[in-house]
């Protein structure tokens, strides 16, 4: 792979926390922790519990903020850290580079499940019936309900509130995905459906970065496994 391809570039990264409730205690997560990720290509973050794996992925979105280090996304022809850039640029990229499917749907309440799996679309400038109709499109392969289309997902199952996070995430076609457990809760017929999605995704040029329990996921998906456990910080442990 060539240097021109890397998608994702995360350098000299520290992560720590402070317990205000327990005499500000400093818990070290990882530090100096390096990761690329190129076009096409699934990194799969490996480790212990504990390891930083769900804090890495919330700075990688610029969730978290960095102790240390840079997390540099290709974003429209750059490379931008959103370790230092403005929250205007770090909402950009999320719109048009870096997609992010999290192990819980939040969603605003009364939001039907269409518009839910539609709006990344629209922020995008896609017309209104072409982005419900990719949006069915997606919620049908993933096979959810036609019957719960209009209605909002905040009281569907686990499973179902999953599929619909699935969706949203991947219905614009988004060059950087980062999927936090994205087969929790799935019967087999439907994490089918995402390994397929991923294998889609990588094979338009893609960089994934992803969190998968489930083994037999992460052998068929996974080019790359990045074991978290070689990066701890000295006694340290985090979610």
């Amino acid at each position: 792979m060539t240097t021109s391809s890397i998608m994702l570039d995360v350098s000299g990264l520290s992560k720590s926390f402070v317990l205000h409730t327990q005499g500000s205690a400093r818990i070290a997560v990882f530090d100096n922790l390096s990761l690329q990720v190129h076009a096409g290509e699934c990194v799969a973050l490996d480790g212990p519990s504990g390891a930083g794996k769900s804090t890495l992925m919330r700075m990688l979105y610029a969730n978290y903020r960095t102790d240390t280090g840079a997390v540099r996304v290709h974003h429209r022809g750059t490379m931008v850290d959103l370790a230092t850039a403005p929250p205007r640029t770090v909402i950009d990229v999320r719109r048009r580079t870096l997609g992010y499917v999290s192990q819980f749907l939040r969603v605003i309440p009364r939001v039907s499940t269409l518009d839910v799996v539609a709006e990344p679309l629209r922020a995008l400038g896609t017309a209104g019936e072409e982005a419900d109709e990719r949006a069915r499109g997606m919620l049908q392969r993933l096979n959810v309900p036609e019957r719960l289309w209009d209605l909002a997902p905040a009281t569907f199952s686990g499973g179902e509130q999953q599929r619909v996070n699935v969706a949203r995430g991947f219905v614009a076609e988004l060059p950087v995905l980062l999927l936090d457990e994205p087969t929790a809760s799935l019967d087999a017929i439907n994490r089918q459906c995402v390994v397929d999605l991923i294998g889609e995704a990588k094979s338009r040029g893609a960089a994934i970065v992803g969190i998968f329990h489930d083994r037999r996921v992460r052998d068929d998906v996974a080019d790359r496994v990045f074991d978290m456990s070689e990066t701890l910080a000295a006694g340290g442990a985090a979610a």
